[in-house]
């Protein structure tokens, strides 16, 4: 039985549930509530994702799916043989870890959930960072090939939700198009909005 704990609002549990969908993988998701003592169990730095797996227990969210990739989904082109194409989807893995979790989610955390201690130019970084994807994929349809990958599930979910932390898409039209792509994948589940969730 997998399991996965995390919050709905999360971009980086989004991407694993994502390619949980993808895989046509069956879990159960726990929603968890701040640094509990069974969080910290999992992972002593009090973050989600976390995926338990039977008796495999595993942190960070590039890392849960490149362990679920390896696991169930062997050949699956969202993580390319071709070790140029592999190397490609490493760099955007990157890119998530890094720009983008320092631009646009940082921004989206200062808005949504009035976090102090994020970078004071995230918007400044969120900004940069689109100028450079949308030229990037003014030239091919997906990040890191002509093909969907692990790349596009990471950089989804915050680069969707942007203008959640105040970072307007508009002057982004490749952007825009990729986001409508991606949702366009079959067994893509949507990243919710937080006035949606506020809602229910």
């Amino acid at each position: 039985m997998i399991v996965l704990y995390g919050t709905p609002l999360s971009g980086h549990v989004h991407r694993v549930r994502l390619l949980l969908s993808m895989l046509k993988l069956t879990y159960q998701f726990e929603t968890v509530t701040g640094r509990t003592p069974e969080l910290l169990r999992m992972n002593p730095l009090g973050q989600v994702p976390v995926l338990k797996d039977d008796d495999i227990i595993l942190a960070d969210s590039n890392a849960i799916m490149i362990y679920l990739i390896k696991r169930y989904g062997v050949n699956s082109p969202l993580l390319p043989q071709d070790p140029v194409d592999a190397a490609h989807v490493q760099r955007w893995l990157s890119i998530a870890a890094g720009e983008l979790r320092q631009g646009p989610a940082a921004a989206r955390m200062v808005s949504l959930f009035n976090k102090k201690n994020e970078p004071a130019d995230a918007k400044e970084r969120a900004h940069s960072l689109f100028a450079i994807m949308n030229t990037h994929l003014e030239k091919q349809a997906f990040l890191a090939t002509s093909y969907p990958t692990l790349a596009d599930l990471a950089c989804y979910a915050y680069t969707a939700r942007a203008p959640e932390g105040g970072i307007s898409l508009e002057n982004y039209p490749h952007i825009e198009a990729w986001l409508k792509r991606i949702e366009a994948l079959p067994d893509f589940v949507p990243m919710p909005w937080t006035k949606d969730l506020s809602a229910a």
